[in-house]
């Protein structure tokens, strides 16, 4: 071990507060803490290497709930002692906050980025998270009506499952949870999802110059009927058809959203 890396830390004698570092590590990839070198990788040894290695292995049991391996270690003539910490799939915590090794540095997880490793963790993803509150007769009829239609169009669904109850769909969508709908079914077919989410909705802007904005809009609703209005306003609003004729048939001809530089799309959700 020449240098410090995501599984690797030095340490040049123990306080409990490296516990963060152990947490950190079995969140992470694992890894190895020595304690007995300097930042610099350089031996100072540690006196009380008996008493460590029998405290340590109960230490780090009894408040981060995992085993790890403790040696007593030796080298130029002084003690060190090497912990290995294997990488845990599910969350460990110390004392109430998560830790994770990333490249040499130890990082505290909080808000959206706990959130991510918590339920990734859990082998779950943002969206599919139970949110207790709104109920199935909360979404819009109209967008569970538009979306059985585009089901049984392209033979997506079976029509007896088309045919069921609204519940009976989502539950078959795998979008509930229990008596709960998932945070999908909410932003999918409730009628105003950014209630629950902030910014779940589009804004649409046509600029006339680099920073001057002529008018916008913006679409709200399910996320579900919402792609739609986007691109019928696009073509009824913000974009300018070339017209041509093959014989006496008219055809317009709209330009790709790539080639509108001054016509831009703010998608005000984001998970």
């Amino acid at each position: 071990m020449t240098h410090e890396s995501h599984i690797i830390e030095w340490k040049d004698h123990w306080r409990d507060d490296y516990l963060r570092w152990v947490c950190g590590f079995a969140n992470g990839q694992g890894g190895v803490l020595v304690i007995g070198k300097n930042d610099q990788g350089e031996v100072v040894g540690i006196p009380n290497s008996a008493k460590l290695l029998e405290d340590l292995p109960n230490k780090i049991r009894d408040l981060l709930g995992i085993i790890v391996e403790v040696n007593l270690l030796e080298q130029d003539g002084k003690d060190l002692l090497e912990i290995r910490v294997d990488a845990y799939q599910h969350p460990i915590s110390y004392r109430g906050h998560y830790y994770i090794r990333s490249g040499s540095t130890l990082q505290e997880l909080k808000g959206a980025a706990l959130d991510r490793f918590l339920l990734q963790r859990q082998g779950r993803t943002w969206d599919s998270v139970p949110l207790p509150g709104p109920k199935v007769s909360d979404l819009s009829i109209s967008a569970l009506k538009k979306f059985r239609a585009l089901a049984a169009s392209n033979g997506r669904l079976n029509p007896s499952d088309l045919a069921s109850s609204d519940a009976s769909l989502l539950e078959k969508l795998k979008l509930t949870e229990g008596t709960y709908l998932k945070r999908a079914a909410v932003l999918l077919f409730h009628e105003s999802p950014d209630w629950f989410f902030t910014g779940a909705f589009v804004k649409i802007g046509f600029f006339v110059s680099e920073y001057e904005l002529a008018y916008h809009d913006e679409i709200h609703g399910p996320l579900f009927l919402q792609a739609n209005a986007v691109v019928d306003l696009l073509r009824s609003k913000y974009m300018k058809a070339t017209i041509s004729y093959e014989g006496i048939q008219r055809i317009e001809s709209f330009p790709s959203l790539q080639s509108r530089s001054r016509q831009c799309l703010f998608p005000g959700w984001r998970n």
